[in-house]
């Protein structure tokens, strides 16, 4: 598996400084896809300081969400019994809990930083953080995590579909194919262009410093 190398960012921060109204969903940045698992994700380590340096940068504004498996396919629903059955050992009645955990370097950010737990891809599926969001009066999602195809991908479209401002860390995203993380950001790159920000983490820091963010 070669390093994370992804199309580069043709966007930037391209819609104006982003204020007060905004917040860093980071994507399932968990021990489970970074360790010897049957879902590993081996580019996890190596994204993770770029998604602590995000972080660091508002740990209050950082919601962690955590992808909480079946307890056994049989507990599963629809397709995703399917699922649980092609990997079982990643049920939780068979998986250490501990691997459900963030990394560690992230999990002492909480609190300040939220965590949300999820049983699908989507972090909006129950309604839950979109109601918090806008409680809170968030009209922007800055996003990170994994894998950059699947969970990443589904808070996007979710994030989009409900009128949210969404930036793309794009060095802070990772995947365990490399084919198919570099057409996700070719995606969000091409066809989101005016919902859609892709920026790096020193685009994010350098906009900190510049007072956009």
């Amino acid at each position: 598996m070669s390093a994370p190398s992804g199309p580069v960012d043709k966007q930037g921060i391209a819609f104006g400084p982003l204020g007060e109204t905004w917040v860093h969903l980071c994507i399932d940045m968990q021990r489970m896809f970074a360790e010897a698992t049957d879902w590993q994700t081996q580019w996890m380590p190596m994204v993770l300081p770029q998604v602590v340096r995000l972080v660091e940068l508002a740990p209050e504004r950082t919601v962690f969400t955590r992808f909480v498996p079946a307890l056994s396919a049989a507990d599963a629903h629809g397709t995703w019994q399917r699922y649980y059955q092609r990997w079982p050992g990643m049920t939780l009645d068979r998986l250490p809990p501990e691997l459900v955990n963030l990394m560690p370097e992230l999990d002492g950010f909480v609190p300040p930083a939220r965590v949300l737990d999820k049983r699908v891809y989507s972090p909006w599926a129950d309604g839950t953080l979109h109601a918090t969001l806008r409680g809170l009066g968030v009209d922007t999602v800055i996003i990170s995590g994994a894998e950059t195809e699947v969970c990443v991908l589904a808070a996007v479209i979710g994030a989009i579909d409900l009128g949210y401002r969404v930036i793309i860390a794009t060095d802070a995203v990772c995947s365990s194919a490399d084919q198919t993380h570099d057409a996700a950001l070719e995606v969000y790159n091409g066809r989101f262009g005016m919902q859609v920000e892709a920026v790096t983490v020193a685009q994010l820091i350098e906009a900190k410093l510049d007072g956009m963010l």
